[in-house]
């Protein structure tokens, strides 16, 4: 038993008995690392746990910083406009940046339904310059984004407007704007086959299929009526397919499907953020697997070499106790993280800092995030650059 500034606590050799028991001292940062010096001499390693409630977040053992430059502010967005917040980056084929800004807005409530300035944006990864940007007028809340083989940009957007004629969509457009495709009837989000319901992300196979992960809605602690959980596939013409999933904490269920990828095998990973894991199928749906060293998971992003790297950016004592906000990479063919990029100092002193919910890698090992809401503000724009070590010139932000 030890006793420190009046508070006593039982160490135990089981992880959940371990967080009640210092429950209160977690929430001040002062003590935080004296609940890693605990945690390390009494948890076993993480990859001993099951499930997610008993896993001891990997980042509070010392892992490697890949990328400890910080460059913020560093994309100026066209007419000097402010960055809103933002949730999606992709690197296209000739490897620039592709990324939306929520045309100003920072809260959840979207920020494009009445706006006129194009959101989406193709950036120059060396200076950070704007090379185009369209999209204006067509959004509520644009959501994933995500650039195919052919460079063609698609986009979900994930909330609809009061008049019910826009929203719960997926846009996808040609490398110099043009519309190609909508999947989803807009303003009218439905859990029918076909239909659209939040959609969070979309990711399309190298053979073209489509696949979209809808239901942004499904992590509430009371989900709304018609809420969906779910992974809807179409083929390359945007022709409805199958879907699987639904709303739960079991296998094949999703709670907030929030962001998808695809390895080098073709397997398509989803980040399961309200069950804080990442579930892995094949293309018709069959689930192969579960991580659960990587945190809540707002974000993926998969490497040619299939490195995996996920941003976690709601961890926090309510929704993830003892968990970090940050940046897990590891390999795809394993639940393990091997390094860690921390968050963004938070702006209250929270522990767990402050991270974005979207992210990419661009061909020289740069990590660029998509500052969301609550990111956003600490960030000071809508997307940050993490430096690769060995890369120059970068400017050094907080540790």
């Amino acid at each position: 038993m030890i006793t420190l500034a009046g508070a006593t606590m039982l160490i135990s050799p089981f992880p959940r008995k371990l967080e009640e028991a210092m429950e209160t001292t977690l929430r001040s940062s002062l003590l935080r690392p004296l609940h890693l010096l605990i945690a390390s001499a009494c948890l076993a390693s993480p990859a001993a746990y099951g499930q997610s409630g008993e896993l001891a977040d990997p980042a509070d053992e010392p892992l490697p910083n890949p990328a400890p430059g910080v460059i913020k502010e560093w994309v100026t967005l066209p007419d000097d406009r402010q960055w809103g917040s933002t949730a999606g980056v992709d690197i296209g084929p000739e490897g620039q940046i592709w990324a939306y800004d929520r045309c100003g807005g920072i809260a959840l409530a979207g920020g494009c339904e009445d706006s006129l300035v194009d959101p989406i944006l193709k950036i120059d990864r060396f200076s950070g310059e704007v090379l185009m940007s369209f999209g204006a007028g067509l959004f509520v809340r644009p959501h994933g984004i995500h650039v195919d083989g052919e460079g063609n940009v698609w986009v979900t957007d994930s909330l609809g407007n009061e008049a019910g004629t826009k929203g719960h969509q997926v846009f996808k457009f040609s490398p110099g704007g043009e519309v190609l495709m909508t999947l989803g009837t807009a303003g009218q989000p439905g859990n029918g086959p076909g239909q659209l319901n939040g959609p969070c992300d979309v990711h399309v196979a190298p053979n073209g299929d489509i696949f979209v992960a809808d239901g942004h809605d499904g992590q509430n602690d009371t989900p709304p009526d018609g809420a969906t959980g779910r992974i809807l596939k179409f083929d390359s013409e945007g022709n409805f397919l199958m879907e699987w999933g639904e709303i739960g904490s079991g296998e094949g269920q999703f709670r907030t499907p929030h962001a998808l990828e695809m390895d080098s095998q073709g397997r398509l990973f989803v980040a399961d953020r309200g069950n804080h894991r990442i579930e892995i199928f094949d293309q018709q749906g069959n689930r192969l697997d579960s991580y659960y060293q990587f945190g809540r998971v707002s974000g993926l992003f998969i490497d040619d070499e299939d490195n995996l790297y996920a941003i976690d950016s709601e961890s926090n004592p309510a929704r993830n106790p003892g968990w970090r906000t940050g940046i897990r990479i590891g390999h795809a063919s394993r639940d393990q993280v091997t390094s860690f990029v921390p968050p963004h100092y938070a702006l209250d002193g929270r522990w767990e800092g402050a991270m974005g919910e979207g992210v990419a890698v661009d061909p020289e090992g740069n990590i660029l995030v998509a500052e969301g809401p609550v990111s956003r503000p600490v960030a000071g724009s809508g997307l940050t650059r993490f430096v690769a070590r060995g890369n120059s010139p970068w400017q050094r932000g907080e540790p």
